[in-house]
């Protein structure tokens, strides 16, 4: 399927549904470190500005739509926001491309706490929204090492299609693959990066380079220790309270997780290269979808636009 991409960052989203057999025709985002890291590994379809610079018109008519907004408008003290809340200028943008241009099927991604914001309100107000746009939706909240990342991830994922093609949802969510316990059990950071070489010997991994933020532990998001025979912990994107991300302390307990070890458990190629400083680096890995559960969402893309083919 033909696909527009928003709020694409770095593009591991893009990569894993073009991996499948799709094609993203256009993309856009405002963090230029961002769109040069997707210009060099993915491609020069995107288009570098403020969303809200950008006319709807534009934008080319695609099969599916798909991208990440922002949710600080839904707040609990605003369960009666609307449209035009100053903060929801991003939703309302992506919200605006779904009905100016009706793809067929729609895939938004977001954090947890969407579910549970305002008690709820959040989500049914979303809901809302695309039903009124003309769209069935089903929302599925995932743990990224069910799918064989090497991360316990959680995110939400929206899928929508549009009410003509039917009363029933037609895109079949990707089914589990991997457990806590069972045949496939869940994928460790050790089997993940373990075969890297020491970050401070030489070597020509790119990327692999580490932040100097000093280890140290406590019952707090990117400060627990890191089990090697577990998943990670979720990349982080932010944290370290200096506008700084950050990373995950190495199971070794020496020191943080190397860009290119962090980029590893979010499944890119080993080969793809990110473009800014360490710290830009860090954050457009943070806010990245996996590129091996993108490639099952884009799977189905393909089966579905084969079926609507026949």
């Amino acid at each position: 399927m033909e696909i527009v991409s928003l709020f694409s960052g770095a593009g591991g989203l893009d990569l894993g549904l073009i991996q499948a057999g799709n094609k993203v025709v256009w993309a856009n985002d405002i963090d230029k470190d961002a769109v040069a890291t997707y210009r060099e590994n993915i491609g020069n379809h995107i288009v570098c500005d403020d969303i809200r610079n950008i006319d709807v018109a534009a934008v080319p008519a695609v099969d599916v739509v798909v991208g990440g907004f922002p949710c600080q408008g839904f707040s609990q003290a605003n369960r009666l926001r609307e449209l035009d809340d100053d903060r929801n200028q991003l939703y309302k943008f992506f919200y605006q491309i779904i009905k100016a241009k009706q793809p067929n099927f729609f895939i938004a991604e977001n954090v947890k706490g969407i579910l549970s914001l305002g008690k709820g309100a959040a989500i049914r107000q979303i809901v809302a929204d695309f039903e009124e746009a003309g769209y069935l939706t089903d929302i599925h909240l995932v743990n990224m090492a069910d799918y064989g990342v090497p991360q316990t991830r959680q995110r939400v994922f929206i899928i929508g299609q549009k009410k003509s093609l039917g009363d029933e949802m037609l895109f079949h969510f990707p089914v589990a693959t991997h457990s806590r316990d069972g045949v496939n059990k869940w994928i460790s950071i050790r089997q993940a990066i373990g075969h890297f070489p020491d970050p401070d010997s030489e070597h020509n991994m790119p990327n692999h380079i580490y932040s100097a933020y000093k280890v140290t532990y406590r019952n707090f998001t990117g400060h627990r220790r890191t089990d090697p025979e577990k998943p990670s912990p979720t990349i982080l994107a932010r944290g370290n309270g200096k506008r700084g991300v950050c990373a995950i302390p190495h199971y070794n307990e020496k020191r943080r997780l190397t860009i290119r070890e962090s980029a590893s458990v979010q499944t890119f190629p080993e080969d793809f290269h990110f473009v800014g400083t360490m710290n830009s680096c860090y954050r457009q890995i943070g806010n990245a979808v996996p590129v091996l559960f993108a490639k099952k969402l884009g799977e189905e893309l393909v089966r579905l636009g084969a079926t609507m083919k026949t």
